[in-house]
């Protein structure tokens, strides 16, 4: 069969890297794809939002199956143009990628149907914002309601700060439209676990747990990112926390969606926190979740497009997912300054040296082509991933393996992985 994976960044790299996997793959396309991705799929140069032309490729082509991995054309109905096309597509329709697609939605339902989340509230007026900030408690989390590229999140430490947030947000749209609407919500602390599962409308099945860095710098510290590196399995999601997710937040999450009208087929990532009154629900996303698909597609022992085609056909029931014994870190190279200002189109060398290695992958996150050079061209450049019999493994391995890779400008945090010593 024919696949095409629309996105260009580590996450679809990984995605490309899995399907090519499957004994039912002949060939996959990617639109735009990137440097790395063209050892595995021929990349189009299709953007992720032309929703009309990439319909039409999969029509010229006769692809039988596309696979969208960014959240941007999902909630822009990317799904509903190409199924009105009757092409065969995965993914969650408008109407229900809202999930991710609006913070003030996904808050909403979960209070109306019972599901643990951090107290809040919604403004669209940043008078009204700055008004409940007055009598609020401290830390604090604003938060864009719409898609701001994992960056629309504002830890606020007093009334000062959070009232520039306000303004940050609301008045000079950093963000733009998606600050037009903001959730202030209750600060939690405990563990946060990222926990990605395949859903058919139905049915839900929970993939191994991961545990992302969002933080640009060491300890923590600097800029919010799109993800600095991410190990997996958590070790602080233990049977005990996994039960009661299942029990008060996997499906009532689902049936909630189908409740509403909005029945959810493709993938439903849960950020959790694991607080001390329990696991709650810090926020969805309606993809697979980046970097965290760099460790957890690895440690997956099942074809990926029978999972892909059972969510479509609503046959989820009749299968269960199955993850290897081990462990995975991916440590993420990037160009220093990111995520504010950083430069593209420096040389990368090193990367020959992951070729035969079974137990390291280097996914390319923002590289472009040039003859026969792969060139930087994003602020998260690479995904460095290595696979352990454990977690301690792993992350020895993955550091050994970013130190092959060279470039100018090349930053990485040197403490990815470091909780498991804590664990």
């Amino acid at each position: 069969m024919k696949v095409l994976v629309v996105g260009g960044g580590g996450r679809e790299h990984a995605i490309v890297w899995k399907i090519a996997r499957s004994p039912k793959v002949d060939k996959i396309y990617c639109a735009p794809g990137n440097g790395g991705m063209e050892e595995l799929a021929e990349c189009v140069n299709i953007g992720a939002m032309e929703f009309e032309k990439l319909a039409a490729f999969a029509k010229e082509q006769e692809i039988d199956l596309t696979v969208i991995g960014m959240d941007d054309p999902l909630c822009g109905g990317i799904v509903d143009v190409f199924e009105r096309e009757g092409l065969r597509v995965f993914g969650p329709r408008k109407n229900a990628a809202i999930l991710e697609g609006s913070n003030a939605f996904s808050k909403d339902l979960m209070k109306k149907y019972g599901i643990p989340t951090a107290a809040y509230e919604v403004f669209t007026d940043p008078k009204k914002a700055e008004d409940y900030l007055e009598n609020a408690r401290f830390p604090i989390v604003l938060k864009a309601d719409g898609l701001a590229l994992g960056k629309g999140v504002l830890i606020c430490r007093d009334l000062e700060e959070a009232k520039a947030g306000v303004k940050t947000l609301m008045l000079d749209k950093q963000f733009g439209s998606a600050g037009d609407e903001i959730v202030i919500e209750e600060f939690m602390t405990g563990r946060e676990v990222s926990v990605l599962s395949f859903v058919d409308g139905k049915t839900i099945r929970i993939m191994t747990s991961a545990q992302d860095h969002k933080r640009a710098k060491d300890g923590d510290r600097g800029l919010n990112t799109g993800g600095m590196g991410t190990f997996s399995p958590s070790p602080f999601y233990t049977p005990e926390v996994d039960a009661y997710c299942r029990e008060h937040i996997y499906q009532k999450t689902v049936d909630a969606m189908r409740a509403e009208g909005r029945e959810f087929k493709g993938i439903i990532f849960f950020g959790l926190m694991l607080t001390a009154d329990g696991p709650k629900v810090l926020e969805y996303n309606a993809r697979f979740g980046d970097p965290e698909t760099q460790v957890v597609l690895p440690r997956m022992k099942n074809d990926i497009v029978d999972l892909f085609e059972a969510c479509i056909d609503g046959t989820l029931d009749r299968t269960e997912l199955e993850f290897e014994d081990n462990a995975a870190v991916c440590v993420v190279l990037a160009s220093d300054g990111y995520p504010e200002k950083y430069e593209k189109g420096l040389p990368i060398s090193g990367l020959e040296s992951f070729r035969g290695k079974a137990d390291y992958f280097v996914f390319h996150a923002g590289t472009r082509k040039d003859g026969g050079r792969i060139l930087t061209n994003g602020g998260r450049v690479l995904g460095v991933t290595a696979v352990g019999k454990d977690l301690k493994e792993a992350r020895k391995k993955a550091y050994e393996a970013a130190e092959w890779v060279k470039f100018d400008n090349k930053y990485m945090r040197s403490d990815i992985g470091k909780a498991i010593d804590e664990a």
